[in-house]
């Protein structure tokens, strides 16, 4: 049988005390990096910007070069 739309399916808390419930409930669920590992992805991040700017530049770098042998 199927429930009547005017009953609740579950009890649980609503509102902003119930997200806030649940908010904290999910954190504790979390596993932390350690400081190690924290540094160490840090330190990728970082190299995976430089490298993908040093991409961004040399292809820019490029493009306007010949985009100036173009329009001479």
């Amino acid at each position: 049988m199927a429930q009547n739309e005017n009953t609740p399916v579950n009890q649980e808390k609503s509102g902003i005390i119930g997200f806030l419930s649940g908010v904290k409930s999910e954190l504790k669920k979390v596993v932390w990096p350690t400081r190690r590992e924290l540094v160490s992805y840090t330190g990728v991040v970082f190299v995976a910007v430089a490298f993908v700017c040093a991409l961004i530049w040399i292809c820019d770098t490029v493009f306007a070069r010949i985009f100036d042998l173009i329009l001479r």
